[in-house]
């Protein structure tokens, strides 16, 4: 008995011992390290309902220590022993309204933080905002800067106290862009635009990654986001225009090949580049492809049309389409493509 009772000892203070070395590995929770005004309130709310959980936790952790050890087999045990009690309209109603008045806080509160922080809003600021049209490859990031006229892959640069509108699609598998320090995660769907708005508020690097298995190098989906000064990112803006590569429709062609990529920048863009992608599928249903694999413009189906083509040449106004996320119509699901590798056509670094 004695040997089995030091066995259990020596077990709970090897746990004891381990956790917080254990624990001392996690330098850093991003999360919980916000650097943005979004990302900000997003830690509010998940210590928020922490603390109401552990409003909740503590007592009946505490009260369960105490029931084992006041009520525990031992020799003149005078604790009282009612082995006919059933129940108690005090108790019940202690046990059942206490969650219930924690999980009607909880639902006020999250739906209040929920309105607040709709990822659609734009976020208010003195200094106007830019546009950042992100498309999620296989297995690469495209990054296009419609006002500025470049696109870079695998790399984000963004002005510091700025608002980002993050336009947001994808093609080919459906994955999730995600900033953790500046705001939580958003969908990349083929066929549709979604939309993100964010800000970092202080110089930095921050990780980026996509939160989707989209198959073989779905986990060498992340990228840096530099949060720069103004001054830097108009420099930088100047420097990729002057070294950066073209990307054309034909580029283009080659970057949506499945593969991975390093950094790369061109320093201009197709114009409509990105409206086209998001209507590649909508556009050309049940086609092998629209953009960079059949028809890249309505020009182009206009084209296929009158050389006896059966797809139908749709009246869309892109742009109007694109702000409403409509023309959702597939999701290109497929994880057996082949790693044909990276366009070679940007300034790689």
């Amino acid at each position: 008995m004695n040997v089995a009772k030091g066995l259990r000892r020596l077990a709970v203070a090897g746990v004891l011992t381990a956790v917080p070395v254990l624990a001392s590995g996690c330098t850093s929770m991003v999360v919980f390290d916000p650097k943005g005004p979004v990302g900000e309130q997003q830690r509010d709310l998940i210590v928020f309902t922490m603390l109401l959980c552990l409003v909740i936790a503590v007592p009946v952790f505490a009260i369960t220590a105490w029931i084992i050890w006041r009520y525990r087999d031992k020799p003149g045990n005078k604790a009282a022993y009612q082995p006919k009690w059933e129940h108690s309209t005090k108790l019940e109603t202690i046990w059942w309204g206490i969650p219930i008045v924690a999980i009607v806080i909880l639902a006020i509160v999250t739906g209040i933080y929920t309105h607040r922080l709709d990822p659609a809003k734009p976020l208010k600021s003195d200094n106007a905002p830019i546009t950042v049209q992100v498309t999620s490859l296989d297995w690469k990031w495209l990054f296009q800067y419609p006002d500025q006229g470049i696109a870079t892959i695998n790399t984000l640069v963004i002005p510091e106290n700025t608002p980002v509108k993050f336009d947001l699609t994808s093609d080919g598998p459906m994955n999730s862009f995600w900033v953790p320090q500046l705001g939580g995660m958003i969908y990349t769907m083929s066929g549709m635009a979604t939309t993100l708005h964010l800000q970092a508020d202080e110089v930095g690097d921050y990780f980026g990654t996509g939160a989707n298995f989209t198959g073989r190098e779905f986990a060498k989906m992340a990228f840096t986001t530099k949060a720069v000064t103004q001054d830097e990112f108009d420099g930088w803006i100047n420097e990729v225009k002057s070294k950066g590569g073209a990307l054309t429709d034909e580029a283009y062609q080659q970057l949506v090949k499945p593969g991975t990529s390093p950094i790369v920048t061109y320093g201009s863009i197709s114009d409509g580049l990105f409206h086209r992608i998001v209507h590649d599928y909508s556009m050309n249903r049940g086609a092998e492809g629209g953009l960079g694999r059949k028809a890249t413009t309505l020009s182009d189906l206009h084209k296929e049309r009158e050389n006896g083509g059966s797809q139908p040449v749709p009246d869309l106004n892109l742009k109007d389409n694109v702000d409403s996320g409509s023309g959702m119509e597939e999701m290109d699901m497929d994880m057996n493509h082949e790693d044909t590798g990276a366009a070679d056509t940007g300034h790689n670094h």
